[in-house]
């Protein structure tokens, strides 16, 4: 394999393995996020037995049995009429609704389910380069008119541009810790928002949804900038390696030749004389000696 040929191999490789590595993250993105949606919706129907079964008392918050494979997560339902919201605002669980909030569209009765994923927050949401300091808690919105209804409409709220308060209360931050602590609050389709916490351990919202508090990890990196950094480095240490070895084979080629020389000029004895600023070898000259002829008159 030639040389061009074999770079083009190299970076063909290279190329592969880093799509390679974005349709494992984007993959593991889609199944991270139909979970959630499928977990939102069995909570829903979980949330509105439980109104079903106790035939709630407007405002009165009750908890919602799960099944025990769900055991360590926390589910809540209240029923609340418009009305009431409107006046007062909902402060439930970790959540604090405003006055002055509307349902969307407007209906006589809502219900506000409320999550806490405890140990099972990972599994439904990830933040990649973050880590959760703390688990991740929600609430929906529903119209909640007719409990036994099976068709049940989503809602949103209107605040009127007032923020929801979400109070985490178990954290314990050092000062390092907190200026890095960040507000996650997480969209549809894998989206995240960050924002930075208030004291003491709040986070802000305009809508439903759900939230929790990360830090950035400092160690961990990608798969793929290890590849790209892994590279580089192997990349101008070949270069490194094969600049030496040729200085070498030039410096040996160079003694080699000057050993020789050396050794020439050894061997034949030349005296010297100087031209102009320089000396050069100058062989002895033998000349015949004249000789007077004896034979003239």
């Amino acid at each position: 394999m030639g040389f061009s040929k074999r770079w083009d191999f190299i970076w063909l490789w290279l190329g592969f393995s880093l799509f390679c590595s974005y349709c494992v993250h984007s993959l593991d993105n889609t199944n991270t996020n139909t979970a959630s949606e499928s977990l939102n919706s069995f909570v829903q129907d979980f949330a509105f037995r439980t109104l079903v079964k106790h035939r709630p008392h407007t405002g009165a918050l009750y908890d919602a049995i799960l099944p025990q494979n769900l055991s360590g997560m926390d589910v809540s339902v209240v029923r609340l009429r418009s009305r009431r919201l409107w006046n007062k605002g909902a402060n439930f669980s970790y959540f604090h609704i405003p006055p002055r909030t509307m349902a969307i569209p407007h209906v006589r009765r809502l219900a506000i389910v409320y999550q806490n994923l405890g140990n099972w927050s990972s599994r439904y949401y990830t933040l990649p380069g973050y880590s959760f300091i703390t688990s991740v808690v929600g609430f929906m919105v529903f119209d909640a008119s007719n409990v036994t209804d099976k068709t049940i409409r989503n809602l949103t709220l209107g605040t009127m541009g007032q923020p929801i308060s979400v109070l985490f209360p178990n954290i314990t931050l050092t000062d390092g810790m907190y200026s890095r602590a960040r507000c996650v609050a997480f969209g549809h389709n894998g989206t995240f928002y960050l924002s930075r916490m208030s004291p003491p351990s709040v986070c802000y919202s305009r809508d439903q949804g759900h939230f929790s508090v990360a830090v950035p990890l400092e160690k961990d990196r990608p798969l793929w900038y290890l590849w790209v950094v892994g590279f580089a480095l192997g990349f101008f240490g070949l270069i490194t390696v094969g600049y030496a070895v040729f200085s070498s084979v030039r410096l040996l080629k160079t003694k080699k030749i000057q050993t020789m020389e050396r050794q020439a000029d050894e061997d034949l004895v030349l005296e010297s004389r100087w031209v102009g600023n320089g000396k050069m070898p100058s062989a002895t000259v033998t000349r015949t000696q004249p000789v007077l002829e004896s034979n003239f008159p």
